[in-house]
């Protein structure tokens, strides 16, 4: 007999609970079923297979190779089939449902998780879930919905939205200027200490240019230190470490920081609005990637930050 003859779709639903729970006791509390009744199922989905899902221990209940593997395909089949549900069901009018947006965790924290209050309260029915991380995750595979990403995505089958263009700068805090003078000229930095960028994860491709326009044209200042984030960058910079390079979303942000040198930029970095080709239709990416363009034309407006934020290229 196939597989799929075997597989029954609520013995299921029971397994990804119990696998969920950890145990029988928490997983008849989940579904509202009698921790016996929830033990038979998972007794008749093993004798239907052939092979043990979980190790039973004292402390509760530890998945094995072979329900580790049907767990995960079940945990992917369940997830799609949630998603299916709501795309047909959802419009821009009743838009709702998790949305699990990703981008890097500088842009994360000091642009964006600012700017969610509006949309929270506007679209109450959706749940967002914002993960920064500055390793690119893999929208194919969903591990997350949505991406707002500052390389040009390369993975096939991502519908993308080019948002704007920023440059690097360079930034110190007031103190560190009180203390150290302000620079005049690119000559003047070898006086001064810089933050720069460290081994990681790269944000962005030319996360470095400081470093390289330094090298480039043979000024050594005081490498005071090195940090693998940009976020961590800006910490430094604000506790008065020394002059450090950030995008230029944190003038905007940054009030606490002063801008040095403001005619030395950096090369322009490119913010894209990304999603799967599954999510074409889904009214949850509509309507945030709507509230998103908005929100970057309302800051381009009063700050000049991300110019030239209409759309290059639409294909959603």
């Amino acid at each position: 007999m196939p597989l799929h003859g075997r597989l029954d779709w609520d013995k299921l639903r029971v397994f990804h609970a119990v696998a969920e729970a950890g145990s029988f006791t928490r997983a008849s509390e989940t579904l509202n079923l009698s921790q016996s009744a929830v033990s038979r199922q998972i007794s008749a989905l093993e004798e239907a297979l052939g092979v043990s899902l979980f190790h039973r221990h004292a402390r509760g209940l530890i998945l094995t190779e072979q329900g580790d593997l049907l767990y995960k395909t079940v945990h992917d089949v369940f997830a799609k089939l949630n998603n299916v549900e709501s795309l047909l069901t959802e419009t821009k009018e009743n838009a709702e449902g998790i949305l699990r947006v990703t981008t890097t965790v500088a842009f994360g924290s000091v642009w964006l998780t600012g700017r969610l209050k509006e949309f929270i309260r506007t679209y109450p029915d959706i749940e967002v879930t914002l993960r920064l991380d500055d390793q690119e995750l893999d929208l194919a595979m969903r591990e997350a919905d949505v991406a707002i990403r500052f390389n040009e995505p390369k993975q096939p089958d991502l519908i993308q939205r080019h948002l704007g263009t920023q440059r690097h700068n360079l930034y110190a805090s007031p103190e560190y200027l009180q203390e150290r003078g302000m620079p005049r000229d690119m000559e003047d930095l070898k006086n001064h200490d810089i933050v720069l960028f460290g081994e990681g994860v790269m944000p962005v491709s030319t996360v470095h240019w400081l470093s390289d326009m330094l090298n480039k044209n043979a000024i050594a200042p005081r490498t005071s230190l090195r940090v693998n984030n940009l976020y961590g960058i800006y910490r430094a910079v604000k506790a008065g470490i020394g002059i450090g390079g950030l995008p230029e979303y944190f003038l905007q942000e940054a009030r606490d920081l002063v801008q040095v040198l403001p005619d030395l930029e950096g090369p322009p970095i490119d913010a894209y609005f990304v999603y799967p080709e599954e999510l074409r239709n889904s009214a949850r990416v509509a309507v945030f990637r709507d509230y998103l363009v908005r929100e970057i034309a309302r800051a381009r407006s009063q700050f000049s930050v991300f110019s030239g934020s209409e759309p290059r290229r639409t294909a959603g």
